[in-house]
């Protein structure tokens, strides 16, 4: 896995919840000690306990609200809260979900996964900083951590989870939820929902490269679908994720940065360290050290970070207001 997207131990930062975790009549119950993660299921040495011992849940997979946060606030104390925040009308939202729900039934417990429309929730997309959506979190005994942005392949995603799971067990979270008998058997809700629309071909065999961590099939892919139908605007964001993906792969953030304050005038090493940014969630300095750097070059050079600066409009989308500053300065910076 590449060292880019942030780990538990090395994130961008918590994120200031103490708004919504204020609105709970109840404080939070304290963590347990370290003791008592080596005693949980999936603690360190630890043999797993009984049913009894279980937290009963409704279900693994919860659908939370501006509202209903506290409650993942108080769950969070016994088990770490994995959350994802979607919408709709996101294309790589809809690769990456169902990864996400399918590894929350295969942890059987000692994860719960929380899913937020960010449509429909202001204060929680705020709260958690997501700039760009797929945004996904952790909510570890009350404090929540940024973990990465953007749909990564399964087996990204499940090593970002075994670091959550390192990460809760270092402080005390180390228990387990048990799905209460009766609640909505989570196969049996998969088989009463319709059947989600297929991908079109094209997206299809993108996608399932990105699982294979074939980023050069996904770009192709993704490209022979932009050629197909120009205006395919999940194919074009696509393409920007993808390649995101295939340039930091390998990467290491310190190498990136250290490149980039080695050579601040030179644009390749500048391009690296923002793309560090971009998917770090770090929109604004991304954007800004790009634009720092466009009146400095030219010829190949120049077009090389129009480009970038394009590509990256499609991650973060048109209408955000970041996105129609950059692309304001950068007409100026053109003509």
């Amino acid at each position: 896995m590449s060292n880019i997207p942030p780990t538990p131990a090395g994130l961008r930062g918590a994120v200031d919840l103490s708004s919504l975790v204020n609105r709970g009549t109840a404080s939070p119950p304290a963590p347990a000690p370290a003791s008592a993660a080596a005693a949980a299921p999936g603690g360190p040495g630890g043999a797993a306990a009984g049913v009894s011992d279980a937290l009963v849940v409704p279900s693994l997979v919860v659908d939370v609200t501006d509202q209903t946060f506290q409650d993942v606030i108080e769950l969070s104390m016994q088990v770490p809260v994995i959350v994802d925040l979607w919408a709709e009308w996101c294309g790589p939202c809809k690769q990456l979900s169902p990864v996400l729900e399918r590894l929350a039934q295969e942890y059987d417990g000692r994860i719960v996964l929380a899913k937020v429309d960010v449509d429909a929730n202001p204060q929680l997309t705020q709260a958690f900083q997501a700039q760009s959506i797929p945004t996904v979190a952790a909510v570890i005994g009350g404090r929540p951590l940024g973990l990465f942005v953007g749909a990564l392949p399964e087996a990204e995603v499940r090593d970002v989870i075994e670091q959550v799971l390192q990460a809760a067990a270092q402080n005390g979270i180390a228990g387990r939820v048990q799905v209460a008998d009766g609640a909505p058997d989570a196969d049996a809700d998969a088989a009463a929902e319709p059947e989600p629309e297929p991908l079109p071909p094209h997206h299809q065999a993108a996608y399932d490269a990105i699982e294979q961590g074939d980023y050069t099939t996904a770009i192709a892919e993704y490209r022979t679908a932009i050629a197909q139908d120009p205006h395919d605007r999940m194919a074009v964001a696509g393409l920007a994720q993808v390649s995101l993906l295939d340039r930091l792969q390998g990467a290491t953030a310190d190498e990136l940065r250290a490149a980039a304050a080695a050579a601040p005038t030179d644009p390749a090493a500048q391009l690296g360290v923002a793309d560090l940014d971009i998917s770090g969630g770090h929109v604004e300095d991304a954007f800004g050290r790009l634009l720092d750097v466009f009146p400095t070059v030219h010829g190949a050079e120049r077009e090389a970070v129009r480009a970038r600066l394009v590509e990256y409009f499609e991650l973060v989308g048109a209408d955000d207001p970041r996105v129609v500053a950059a692309r304001r300065r950068l007409a100026t910076l053109l003509y």
